[in-house]
């Protein structure tokens, strides 16, 4: 995750995070990606099952009705053994979270452990009554999906109204004092939608956008060839500080991000080498500490059935399961060759990734579309739209 506020508008100092000793466990969560530590956030897919029909599900995900593998009493001593492991935060996501009952109860477990968790959802299941639940047991965050804004978002989710019940969770949310941001996952059918989103921050008072690039994973590997050109994301990124810059010169401070894509960091600095050269020094230096893409390393996966994987777009590879061995037994164990091998991902990775000049900062960018494309876990990411002359290699 690249912060374009934190880095480009400057948000994040060196010094905001340094006096924290860049442990994950005092970081705050906006500043977790500069830990040196890297103890996994941990994204946990607690159910299959959702109300939606997104076309660009990772998961796959299937209807409501149904059961899930782990039960309420597995799962807290599964929290049990990431809070001892020293996981910062417990991501609950899906399918949609919200289907299962026990979400609150368990979400309350995770904090009474120490931990900080967050809800990745559609929105469209927080009632009032469930908003207040949330806020109830300390829940940090509460990220919701909008592919953009309501005839395209309700495309992507299959539903008609689900951009105006998204609407209102996120209105829901905002009334009990929760936290809430927008998840948004770009592609050549909802870029133009960008410029309506940040209009939607700004009138809807939402202090943080997630801007998603596309992986090739689950549903949305038919959309690949709907992905952004590297021109095209070019164009994107050059939109989204524009934005958030014009945000930050009226005097509102919202937090932007964006996901999957660690080439973006390079990009930030390139373009501060050009308006700012002090500034552009100092974003040098936070993007080593930042050190990219983290799968496997600072980020791992729980599935709806105790697969353990790198990160929760990449199933290809199991690397165990929380039903038969904990995770902090599996994370660490030095024996699982490609997990082992993710914790140096720059000793590994080939074509462009192995020569570029960026490799420190970008961690050799993201494995699922690199496989995915060439069928090479090590191969360059195709996604990566730095030229040859900007990494180096020209």
């Amino acid at each position: 995750m690249i912060g374009i506020s934190k880095l480009y508008c400057g948000q994040v100092e060196k010094s905001d995070f340094l006096r924290y000793g860049r442990h994950s466990g005092s970081l705050p969560s906006h500043l977790l990606q500069f830990s040196a530590d890297k103890k996994p956030v941990v994204v946990w897919n607690m159910t299959k099952r959702c109300n939606l029909k997104c076309v660009h599900c990772y998961a796959h995900a299937e209807k409501v009705e149904g059961t899930d593998p782990i039960d309420t009493r597995t799962a807290k001593l599964m929290i049990d053994d990431l809070a001892a492991f020293g996981c910062p935060v417990m991501l609950f996501s899906g399918g949609e979270p919200l289907v299962r009952h026990d979400l609150v109860e368990l979400a309350s477990h995770a904090t009474e452990k120490g931990m900080r968790a967050v809800i990745s959802t559609n929105g469209t299941l927080i009632t009032k009554d469930k908003a207040r639940e949330l806020k109830k047991v300390g829940l940090s965050y509460v990220g919701i999906s909008l592919d953009g804004l309501k005839n395209i978002h309700d495309l992507f989710r299959g539903v008609a109204g689900a951009f105006d019940k998204a609407l209102q969770g996120i209105a829901n949310c905002q009334e009990e004092g929760l936290k809430v941001g927008l998840r948004f996952t770009m592609n050549k059918r909802n870029a133009a939608e960008i410029p309506g989103i940040f209009a939607l921050l700004r009138e809807r008072e939402i202090p943080r956008a997630c801007f998603y690039h596309l992986v090739y994973s689950g549903r949305g590997s038919s959309l690949r060839n709907e992905d952004l050109s590297h021109s095209e994301t070019r164009a994107v990124l050059d939109l989204i500080m524009d934005e958030t810059r014009a945000l930050f010169d009226s005097g509102i401070e919202k937090e932007i991000l964006t996901v999957d894509n660690h080439a973006d960091g390079p990009y930030v600095w390139m373009r501060l080498l050009r308006e700012d050269k002090k500034r552009a020094d100092e974003v040098f230096e936070l993007l080593q500490y930042n050190e990219g893409n983290n799968s496997g390393r600072g980020f791992g996966c729980i599935s709806w059935d105790g697969l353990v994987h790198a990160d929760q777009f990449w199933r290809e590879h199991i690397f165990g399961n929380v039903l038969e061995r904990p995770f902090s037994e599996i994370w660490d164990d030095p024996s699982i060759t490609l997990l082992h091998q993710l914790k140096d991902k720059k000793s590994h990775v080939g074509g462009r990734c192995a020569k570029c000049r960026f490799l420190s900062i970008c961690g050799g960018n993201f494995r699922a579309r690199a496989e995915a494309v060439y069928g090479d876990v090590w191969a360059e990411d195709p996604a990566c739209y730095l030229t040859d002359e900007e990494i180096g290699l020209k």
